[in-house]
C-alpha cells in the first residue's frame, strides 16, 4: 500500500506540473466560460451599438386571381411580413422584388396555381409551404361554399383541434438523446488521449535503464495500479473543472439559454443517469487504461506506440460505433446491444446508452457492473504481470505467445 501512495502522488504530481496538461485544461474551462457567456455578451453588445430598429416588417407582395379571397388568409399566417396586394406586371413585381423593395412575392393564376418570386433563396425559406397549406384550406373552404355549406361552417370544420396527451411509461429518448451522445463522445475521446497518454508514459519510462532497477524493488501491481488510477484522477479532475465551470455558467446565463432545448436538457440530467453515468464511466476506463498501459510496456521505443496499441484502439472503436449505430437508428435493444452489455469492452458504452434510452431490468444493470469490476481486476492484475515482464524487454516487440508463456512461468 505504501509503494502503491508513493507511485500514486508521483504520477499525480508529473500531471498537475505539465504544462500542456494545465494549459489544454485552463483552455477549455475559458472557451466554456465564453460559449455559456455569449448570448448574454452577445445581447449587450447589439443593445448599445446598435442603433434602435425599426418596425417596419418586410413587404410580401401578392398580386394576380382571387388575391382578396386568398389575402386575409396570408396575413394571419405571415406575421412577420407586411402583406400588400399590388396590380402590376410581373416584370414590374420582379423589379421590386430584385430592388429590395420587396422581399418576396406570390403572383397567382389561380387559388391552386403561382410563382413565387424570391431574389436569394434562403435554405431556410419556408413561405412555400405556408403558403401551400394555406391555399389548400381555402381551396376546400371555397368548394364546400359551392355545396351549400356556409363559410364559417367549412371553416369550423377544417379548423377542428385535436387534442391529446402522451404518457411515457419508460423513458424520453429524443430528451435523453443529446446527455447520452455527449457521454459517449467523452468517454471516447477521455480513453483514447489517456489511454495514448499512458502507453507512451510506460513506453519513455521503459527507454531509461533506471526502470529495471525500479521495477525489481517495486510491486508491479502497485506501480500499474498507480499510474492507471493517477491517470484516471487527473483525467477526472480535468472533466470535472470543465464541466463544472460549464454548469455555473449555465445557471448566471440560465435565462438566456431557456429557448434551447439542447443545452437545458444536458444540465437538466437526472441524478440516478449521472451517477450511472460516473460508473460505467470511470470502470470503462480503467478497463482501457490498463490494456494501453500493458501494451505500451512491450514497445521498445516510442515510434513503434501507435503501432502496439492498435488493436486495443480498434476494439473500442468497434464499441463505439455499435453504439452510435444503435442511437442513429433508434434502436437501443437490439440483441447485438444487449450483448454488448455484459462485454466488458463494450459495455460502459452500451450498458449506459440502454440505461438512458430504455428501460433496463435492474439485475442486467446489476449483473454488467458486477462483470465490469471484476474484470477491471481481472485486467489490471494481468496488465500488472505484462508491465513486470513488458519493461524488461528490448528489441523487437514480443509476441503474445512469448508474454503468455514468460506470465505463466512467473
Amino acid at each position: 500500500m505504501k509503494q502503491f501512495t508513493k507511485i500514486l502522488r508521483f504520477e499525480l504530481k508529473n500531471y498537475f506540473s505539465n504544462k500542456i496538461f494545465i494549459g489544454v485544461t485552463i483552455f477549455l474551462i475559458i472557451a466554456i466560460i465564453g460559449v455559456m457567456f455569449f448570448p448574454r455578451i452577445s445581447e449587450s453588445l447589439s443593445s448599445s451599438d446598435n442603433p434602435p430598429q425599426t418596425d417596419e416588417l418586410p413587404i410580401m407582395i401578392v398580386s394576380g386571381n382571387n388575391v382578396d379571397f386568398i389575402n386575409e388568409g396570408f396575413t394571419n399566417s405571415f406575421p412577420d411580413y407586411n402583406v400588400v396586394i399590388i396590380d402590376e406586371s410581373i416584370e414590374e413585381i420582379k423589379e421590386r422584388v430584385y430592388s429590395g423593395s420587396a422581399s418576396c412575392a406570390f403572383v397567382f393564376e389561380s387559388i391552386t396555381k403561382y410563382t413565387y418570386f424570391v431574389n436569394n433563396l434562403s435554405m431556410y425559406d419556408q413561405n412555400t409551404y405556408v403558403a401551400d397549406e394555406i391555399l389548400q384550406e381555402l381551396y376546400r373552404i371555397s368548394a364546400m361554399t359551392e355545396n351549400g355549406i356556409s363559410p364559417d361552417d367549412a371553416s369550423e370544420i377544417l379548423s377542428v383541434q385535436i387534442t391529446s396527451q402522451t404518457e411515457i411509461l419508460g423513458k424520453d429518448q429524443i430528451e435523453n438523446y443529446f446527455y447520452t451522445y455527449i457521454m459517449i463522445f467523452a468517454l471516447y475521446m477521455v480513453i483514447i488521449l489517456y489511454g495514448q497518454m499512458i502507453a507512451t508514459n510506460v513506453a519513455t519510462e521503459k527507454s531509461s535503464r533506471a526502470m529495471e532497477l525500479l521495477i525489481t524493488s517495486a510491486n508491479p501491481v502497485s506501480m500499474m495500479f498507480g499510474k492507471v488510477i493517477a491517470s484516471c484522477t487527473a483525467g477526472f479532475i480535468q472533466i470535472a473543472g470543465v464541466f463544472g465551470t460549464a454548469l455555473i455558467a449555465f445557471n448566471m446565463n440560465k435565462e438566456y439559454w431557456s429557448d434551447n432545448e439542447l443545452i437545458n436538457s444536458i444540465f437538466n440530467m437526472p441524478a440516478y443517469l449521472f451517477v450511472y453515468m460516473l460508473v460505467f464511466f470511470v470502470l470503462g476506463f480503467f478497463i482501457y487504461a490498463f490494456m494501453y498501459g500493458a501494451i505500451g510496456s512491450t514497445a521498445s521505443k516510442l515510434e513503434d506506440i501507435n503501432t502496439s496499441v492498435m488493436p486495443v484502439t480498434l476494439i473500442f472503436v468497434i464499441a463505439f460505433m455499435i453504439v452510435m449505430m444503435s442511437i442513429i437508428s433508434n434502436d437501443v435493444d437490439t440483441s447485438l446491444m444487449k450483448i454488448c452489455s455484459f462485454i466488458p469492452f463494450t459495455s460502459p458504452m452500451a450498458m449506459f446508452t440502454r440505461l438512458a434510452m430504455s428501460s433496463v431490468p435492474a439485475f442486467e444493470i446489476v449483473v454488467s457492473i458486477v462483470l465490469l469490476m471484476v474484470s477491471v481486476l481481472l485486467i489490471g492484475y494481468i496488465a500488472a504481470k505484462i508491465y513486470r515482464i513488458g519493461v524488461l524487454l528490448y528489441g523487437a516487440p514480443p509476441k503474445i505467445s512469448s508474454i503468455l508463456k514468460a506470465i505463466k512461468n512467473k
